[in-house]
C-alpha cells in the first residue's frame, strides 16, 4: 500500500513540472510574436508612410521617421509633419481639415520640386494616413526616398541663405590660422582689401590673424581709407576654430564720444572755482576737482584712496573745514542729518569756519542713489554783504539826523526810507504798513491831514511817470493852519524825492522845518 502511494504523488508530480514547462514556453513564444507585430511596416517597407492616430504618430516606415525626425525638434509628430510637409505642398493644412469627411486626398508638390512628390492622405476608421511619394519612384536607386533627401537638401539650403546674409563675418580657421570656409560678408571684406588687378585666391586670406587661445577681442580691419572695427569671439572645434566677428564701428563711436565727453567734463571741473565732491550710493568718493583740495586742504592722496563721506567730513573736522560742534554725539548726528536731507535734495548749510572764512556747501542727490555736494568760498560775498548792510545802516541814520523830514518811494510806489522828522510831521503809518506803506496810503495820510488840494493828484501822477522828469514846487495847508512848502524831484532807478518846508506863522524863514520825501 506503501509503494502505491509513492508512484502516486511521483505520477502528479511529474505532471506538474510538465504543465508549468508548457506555460512558460507559450508565454515566450506570445512575447517573441508581439515583438514581432510591433510596427506594421518592416525595415524593408519602401516609400514614406505615417500612420497618425489625431496627432499622435502611432506607426511609420523608417523614411517617415526620418522625415518627421527632421522637423521641428521636440514639437508634437503631427505638427513636425506639417512643418516638412506644408512648404512642400502649399494648402495642406486646409485640405487635410475636410478628410474626414471625403475621407481621400490627394495633392501634388510644388512645379519647382524636382522629381515631383504625391502625397496620398487616407482617413482609416478614426486614423490618418500619409502615403509621400515621387512620380519617378521607380527610376531612383533602392532605398532612396526623394522626401528625406528632399527635406535634407532644403535644410542645408536654408542654412546657406542664412550664413550668406548674416550681417556678421564667420569662418573656420584650422590650428595654425589657415581659412578653411568662410560666409559671404567675409569673402566681401576679403574682396575689398584686395589691390587694383588683384584677385582673391584659395586659401583665403586671414582678415584677422588669431590663436586658437583667443575667446573673445577687438580688433580694426583697413578698408579703403577707413578702419572699421569688429568684436570678435572664437569658438575651438574638434581639429579647427569657428570665428565670429560682429561689426562694432557705432559701439567704438559711442565710447570715443563718451570719454571725450567726460574729458570735457573733467577740464570743466578742473576749471571751476566750486568744490566738487560726488559719492556713489555707497557714500563713496568717485569724483572731486582740484577747487575741493583748494578750498579744504586735503591732501589728494587721500582723495584719490576714495574715502567715505564720513571719513571725508571728518577729515575736513581735522583741519578746521567744519564749525566746530559742542560734542562728538551732536558731530555724528550732524553727519547723519546732512547726509539724509542732501539724499531728499534740501540741504544746503553756510558755515562759518574758525579761520574766517564762509563756505556755502549745497547737497544734491546724484543719479543711481548717489549724492553730490558743493563746497563754495563766499567770504568776499559775505563781506561785501556786510559792508553793504553797514552803508544802508549808516545812511539811515544820517537821514534820521536831519532835522527835515525825509520819505523815500521805490519806482513802484513803495515807502523805502521814512525819517523821524518826517514821521513827525505826518504822524507814525497805519498799523501793520511801517516801510511796508505803498503811495496810495501816504497820499490818503497826508490828504487826511491837509486841506483839499490838487497836489497830491499830480504828486500820484509824478510817481507812476517813467522817463525823463523835472523837480517842481508846491503848497499845501495842514488844518491847523500852518503853510509847508513841497520840493518834488526825481532819483535815479525811478525813485522820486518830496521835501516840505513849514512856514511859520510870521513869512519869515528861520526855525523852518523841512521834510524830504523819496518816491
Amino acid at each position: 500500500m506503501l509503494f502505491d502511494w509513492t508512484l502516486a504523488f511521483g505520477t502528479l508530480f511529474a505532471a506538474g513540472l510538465m504543465a508549468l514547462a508548457a506555460v512558460l514556453i507559450v508565454q515566450a513564444l506570445s512575447r517573441r510574436g508581439r515583438q514581432a507585430v510591433s510596427s506594421i511596416f518592416s525595415q524593408a517597407t519602401p516609400g514614406t508612410v505615417l500612420l497618425f492616430d489625431g496627432d499622435r504618430l502611432v506607426d511609420a516606415t523608417p523614411a517617415g521617421r526620418a522625415l518627421v525626425s527632421a522637423g521641428l525638434a521636440g514639437g508634437k509628430a503631427w505638427l513636425q509633419a506639417m512643418a516638412r510637409l506644408e512648404p512642400l505642398f502649399p494648402g495642406l493644412s486646409q485640405r487635410l481639415e475636410g478628410l474626414p469627411r471625403e475621407g481621400r486626398v490627394v495633392l501634388c508638390s510644388r512645379q519647382d520640386i524636382e522629381p515631383p512628390l504625391v502625397l496620398r492622405a487616407e482617413s482609416l476608421g478614426g486614423l490618418t494616413r500619409l502615403t509621400l511619394s515621387d512620380s519617378d519612384s521607380e527610376q531612383r536607386k533602392p532605398g532612396t526616398e526623394a522626401a528625406a533627401e528632399l527635406a535634407l537638401r532644403d535644410e542645408a539650403e536654408t542654412m546657406r541663405i542664412t550664413l550668406t546674409h548674416a550681417p556678421l563675418l564667420i569662418w573656420h580657421c584650422t590650428g595654425d590660422g589657415q581659412v578653411t570656409w568662410a560666409n559671404g560678408a567675409y569673402i566681401q571684406c576679403a574682396v575689398n582689401r584686395l589691390e587694383p588687378g588683384e584677385d582673391l585666391g584659395w586659401p583665403l586670406p586671414a582678415l584677422f590673424p588669431t590663436t586658437a587661445e583667443d575667446t573673445s577681442t577687438r580688433r580694426s580691419l583697413r578698408l579703403g581709407h577707413d578702419d572699421y572695427w569688429f568684436d570678435l569671439c572664437s569658438v575651438p572645434l574638434e581639429g579647427r576654430v569657428l570665428h565670429y566677428a560682429q561689426p562694432a564701428d557705432r559701439l567704438v563711436r559711442a565710447e570715443v564720444s563718451l570719454r571725450d565727453f567726460q574729458q570735457t567734463l573733467t577740464k570743466t571741473f578742473a576749471q571751476l572755482p566750486i568744490g566738487l565732491a560726488i559719492f556713489d550710493r555707497g557714500r563713496v568718493l568717485q569724483i572731486f576737482n582740484p577747487a575741493l583740495i583748494d578750498l579744504t586742504g586735503l591732501p589728494i592722496e587721500f582723495l584719490v584712496a576714495r574715502p567715505t563721506l564720513s571719513m571725508l567730513l571728518d577729515a575736513m573736522r581735522e583741519r578746521a573745514v567744519l564749525p566746530e560742534p559742542k560734542d562728538y554725539r551732536s558731530w555724528r548726528k550732524q553727519i547723519f542729518d546732512l547726509e539724509e536731507a542732501a539724499a531728499s535734495g534740501l540741504f544746503q548749510e553756510t558755515w562759518s569756519l574758525p579761520d574766517g572764512r564762509t563756505m556755502r556747501v549745497t547737497g544734491r542727490p546724484h543719479p543711481n542713489d548717489g549724492l553730490a555736494f558743493l563746497f563754495e568760498d563766499i567770504s568776499s560775498e559775505t563781506a561785501r554783504s556786510r559792508r553793504d548792510r553797514a552803508d544802508v545802516a549808516m545812511g539811515r541814520a544820517v537821514v534820521d539826523g536831519l532835522d527835515q523830514p525825509v520819505v523815500v518811494f521805490a519806482a513802484d510806489g513803495g515807502v523805502i526810507l521814512s525819517n523821524r522828522a518826517a514821521m513827525q510831521l505826518w504822524g507814525d503809518p497805519p498799523p501793520g504798513l511801517g516801510l511796508e506803506m505803498q503811495e496810495p496810503d501816504a497820499l490818503a495820510n497826508w490828504r487826511r491831514l491837509t486841506a483839499p488840494t490838487l497836489l497830491w493828484n499830480d504828486l500820484a501822477d509824478y510817481i507812476r511817470t517813467l522817463g525823463t522828469r523835472d523837480p517842481w514846487d508846491g503848497e499845501v495847508r495842514l488844518k491847523d493852519g500852518r503853510l509847508v512848502e513841497c520840493r518834488v524831484m526825481p532819483l535815479p532807478e525811478g525813485a522820486t524825492m518830496v521835501s516840505f518846508r513849514v512856514m511859520p506863522p510870521a513869512a519869515g524863514d528861520a526855525g523852518a522845518a523841512q521834510a524830504v520825501m523819496v518816491a
